[in-house]
């Protein structure tokens, strides 16, 4: 197979591209690390038997593929098709099939996140499995064996397989990403700056592979003759600016090479906290659906507390779908005398809405809990009709996390969250939260 990148040809002169030996710093430089079929390549750390079998991981409520192995892929299994449209196909092909466990999910994203982090200073996490990093500081020569060095690290440290686009914009980082992955040869790593014909390369991706492309921007530049990369890269400045506005414009620009996109080291401010689901049958009683609501006004809690925010507006919601009817949501908001991340004052809130909600005969599907209004926990402005010991609900919820936090999530839980909640999704496949719960570690016998 012809080599995509400038000669020579070989792996090792890859190291050290011609015309990048130059060591001086020059112009902005990303790199995109993707986590490869990262639900799937978590599942695999903890079961190496699923190495070259084809597995699937199934969406919440066990309801659409959310990702597969290079292996399933190859069956023809596409990205969000309903479990049930190809089980057939699963149960014949012999495909392993897995619940989502985003507790496991999230603990190895995070692990991933602290090992990019010791190579490089400044970095952007933009996903659980994507993390942009800035290496515009770096020297070019070597920059594809150091980016090597990273994938070898991440896969030693973490057991997770990943890729890596490097290139002058974000966007065209992305790009190069998708050739590391197309071409495995490469050690996972693709620099932009040294492929042979860019031109080509970009003629190569569909409008609608572009990263900031939505479907109804696909359509308008179809309808228009623009198909490809290259040809929206050599588009009319004033026409894109007119059609797409400065969203597009900064898209062609980064087609150009032109950095408009800035690492964002720092997460803009959270404007509300949410945790909702969708039940595993349908919730028709108002004991099962304050459970519910009760567990994830908890779960919700948590984050605020993890991130030191409290909330002063609450809203529940709930959703029912008769089978003669579209969904309908059901929600109630109410504005907090004082803003809190206090779990049981919380609860109460929350039960007090839902009861309001509540209605006979209705079939609840999902329902959530919503937080808004927030500021920082150090900045809440007291109240001076406030009844409330504020100072010991503080040091309650202080101690409530670090149980949970060394014993694992829901050590310690309120009551009122049911014990059997016969509401809870679908997740007959999930496999073991291996790194956050004792009583689910994995267990090494030795052979005598």
């Amino acid at each position: 197979m012809s080599s995509i990148l400038c000669e020579p040809e070989s792996p090792a002169a890859y190291e050290t591209p011609s015309g990048l030996e130059r060591t001086e710093k020059k112009g902005a430089l990303f790199a995109l690390v993707d986590c490869n079929n990262f639900y799937v390549s978590c599942e695999r750390v903890f079961n190496p038997n699923l190495e070259g079998k084809p597995v699937v991981v199934l969406s919440n409520n066990d309801g659409c593929i959310i990702s597969r192995s290079n292996e399933a892929k190859a069956l023809g299994i596409k990205m969000a098709v309903p479990f049930f449209e190809v089980r057939e196909l699963i149960e014949k092909a012999r495909v392993e099939v897995y619940s989502a466990n985003f507790t496991l999910y999230g603990d190895l994203s995070r692990r991933v996140i602290n090992t990019l982090a010791r190579f490089t200073p400044e970095y952007e996490v933009y996903s659980i499995d994507e993390v942009f990093l800035n290496l515009s500081g770096f020297e070019r020569a070597g920059l594809a064996d150091y980016a090597r060095q990273i994938v070898a690290t991440v896969k030693k440290w973490t057991g997770i397989p990943i890729s890596i686009g490097i290139a002058p914009t974000k966007t065209l980082a992305k790009l190069a990403n998708k050739l590391a992955k197309k071409y495995p040869e490469w050690g996972g790593v693709l620099d932009w700056t040294a492929i042979c014909d860019p031109e080509k390369k970009l003629s190569r991706f569909e409008i609608g592979d572009l990263w900031g492309i939505g479907r109804q921007s696909e359509k308008q530049l179809q309808k228009s003759g623009i198909f490809n990369a290259l040809e929206l890269r050599n588009a009319n400045d004033k026409w894109i600016l007119k059609e797409m506005g400065v969203v597009g414009q900064r898209i062609v620009f980064e087609l150009r090479g032109i950095s408009c996109l800035p690492l964002e080291m720092v997460r803009s401010a959270r404007k509300s906290v949410l945790c909702s689901r969708s039940f595993g049958r349908a919730v028709e009683n108002l004991e099962e659906l304050k459970q519910a609501i009760a567990e994830f006004t908890s779960q919700a809690a948590e984050t605020l507390r993890e991130e030191r925010l409290s909330a002063k507006r609450l809203t529940v919601f709930c959703i029912t779908r008769p089978h003669s009817e579209e969904a309908r949501t059901h929600s109630r908001t109410v504005e907090l005398p004082v803003a809190t991340d206090s779990t049981p004052e919380l609860i109460c809130t929350a039960l007090r809405e839902t009861e309001k909600i509540f209605f006979p005969g209705g079939r609840f599907k999902k329902a959530g809990v919503a937080f808004s209004g927030l500021v920082p926990a150090d900045e809440v402005q007291t109240d001076i009709f406030d009844d409330k010991n504020r100072q010991r609900a503080g040091k309650l919820m202080q101690a409530l996390d670090e149980i949970n936090g060394r014993l694992g999530a829901g050590a310690l839980r309120y009551a009122a969250s049911g014990i059997q909640q016969p509401w809870r999704m679908k997740s007959s496949h999930r496999s073991k939260r291996f790194t956050t719960r004792w009583e689910e570690l994995l267990e090494a016998r030795t052979v005598a």
